[in-house]
């Protein structure tokens, strides 16, 4: 894995670096976006982490997270965000996935914009892109950037990394755990990530809203055909004192179980509006069904948003999800 060296270039000659992670954090996109801020400041240069939302309570304890500005506090404070005039998106592939064109963002210009990221989802945008769909973690790619723009790997630039390979391979449990994989965690261990402490934070860190709002979420579980579905509403998260950060990892819970192929979580967002997870095991292609509704992602993990009524997106999920596994099925 070789950035391209256009992009290697671009980092060692420019300066002022707005770096921005998709909307609905996750620890690959803080962690990736945190981690290139690091290494970018250790060679002298300017940079802003932006985020559309605040970063979710599990994540909070990675190195430099706490930089992260939404849009609107970045607007508020004063600063002139026409000093960062090289756009890096991280962890996505899209202005619309970063939720910046609807925002204080919508009118700046870039002399530079630079896409990385690893979703199958194919795009156009920027003058830079390394998009790798193959590679397990957006993490993965900014651990090669490191070490090819030569900047020393801090404790704290691998604590982010480790993060970011941690969420984005289920803990290393994921067809995307490969022997590379396992080579980076090494390295950034020996850099001075601490596996267990990381472990601890994203996996063990549960307030009793969340584990009683999970309990009401397996009590929705559908199971027919390899699929399991399940659902929250924003009346179960209200009662629970949560909120959509808490149900990470909940869509995944259902594969567990060894018949499942596909499992897929609709968290009501709107009237008639549900944004949907897919997980998939078996090389099943959950990209091309959140493609359909315009949403995108992974072979493995996608997402996307559905406007009808629950029963009536659980019962045209099920139809596409079904024709995916058939399609794997022959191939």
């Amino acid at each position: 894995m070789v950035p391209p060296a256009a992009l290697v270039d671009l980092l060692r000659r420019e300066d002022g670096y707005l770096i921005i992670s998709h909307f609905n954090p996750d620890g690959d996109t803080l962690g990736s976006a945190a981690a290139l801020a690091l290494a970018l400041e250790g060679m002298g240069k300017r940079t802003l982490l932006l985020c559309r939302d605040t970063v979710p309570e599990q994540y909070a304890f990675l190195p430099a997270v706490g930089r992260f500005h939404t849009f609107e506090a970045a607007a508020a404070s004063g600063t002139d965000l026409r000093e960062y005039a090289n756009l890096v998106l991280v962890d996505c592939n899209a202005p619309e996935r970063t939720g910046m064109e609807k925002s204080p963002l919508a009118g700046l210009t870039f002399r530079n914009s630079v896409v990385i990221d690893h979703h199958e989802t194919e795009n156009v945008f920027g003058d830079i892109r390394w998009v790798l769909p193959g590679a397990a973690a957006t993490g993965m790619m900014i651990h090669c950037l490191v070490r090819e723009l030569g900047v020393d790997l801090t404790k704290d630039m691998a604590t982010d990394l480790y993060a970011a390979l941690v969420v984005d391979t289920g803990n290393f449990r994921y067809e995307n755990t490969t022997a590379e994989v396992l080579e980076a965690a090494s390295a950034l261990a020996e850099a001075g990530a601490e596996p267990h402490v990381i472990h601890r934070e994203i996996n063990e860190t549960w307030s009793e809203g969340r584990f009683k709002l999970f309990l009401k979420v397996l009590n929705t579980l559908y199971l027919k055909d390899n699929i399991a579905i399940t659902s929250v509403t924003r009346k179960m998260l209200e009662d629970t004192g949560t909120t959509p950060d808490d149900m990470e990892s909940f869509v995944s819970t259902p594969k567990v179980i060894q018949s499942v192929k596909v499992a897929a979580l609709l968290r009501e967002t709107g009237e008639r509006e549900y944004k949907v997870s897919l997980r998939s095991r078996d090389g099943i292609n959950v990209a091309r069904i959140a493609e359909a509704y315009g949403g995108g992602g992974h072979r493995n993990a996608a997402g996307c948003t559905v406007r009808a009524g629950l029963e009536t997106a659980k019962a045209e999920l099920i139809e596409k999800i079904k024709e995916q596994i058939t399609l794997s099925e022959l191939q």
